[in-house]
């Protein structure tokens, strides 16, 4: 059985850093691309970041480039996202997903990911 299960998220003060981990079983961990959406009740589901290991690609959004890294541990079958210089417009919930296939662009679409976990909720106070 394939789960994704994050966790890490909390309330933090803007500035704040907060790190999340999506830990990964069921599938060939390093076959996939894993990435890290938000959704904010009300509104359409955005992503963030994305890794694949195997090809040694990342992607930021633009919102979170500088602030945000992404990273995996094949080992521990584990992807991070590592949260700097929270914003108030940072608060959502966190999702990470994995999709093993997908378009010849760069990163995968949404609609691509095969898996997804159950969110974590990070809410960055002002």
């Amino acid at each position: 059985e394939v789960q994704l299960v994050e966790s890490g998220g909390g309330l933090v003060q803007a500035g704040g850093s907060l790190r999340l981990s999506c830990a990964a079983s069921g599938f060939t961990f390093d076959d996939y691309v894993l990435g890290w959406f938000r959704q904010v009740p009300g509104k359409e589901r955005e992503g963030v970041s994305c890794i694949s290991s195997s090809e040694g690609a990342i992607h930021y959004a633009d919102s979170v480039k500088g602030r945000f890294t992404i990273s995996s541990d094949d080992g521990k079958n584990t992807v991070y996202l590592q949260m700097n210089t929270l914003k108030p417009e940072d608060t959502a919930i966190y999702y990470c997903a994995a999709v093993r296939i997908y378009g010849s662009s760069w990163p995968p679409r949404e609609y691509e990911y095969d898996y997804w976990g159950q969110g974590t909720q990070v809410t960055v106070s002002s």
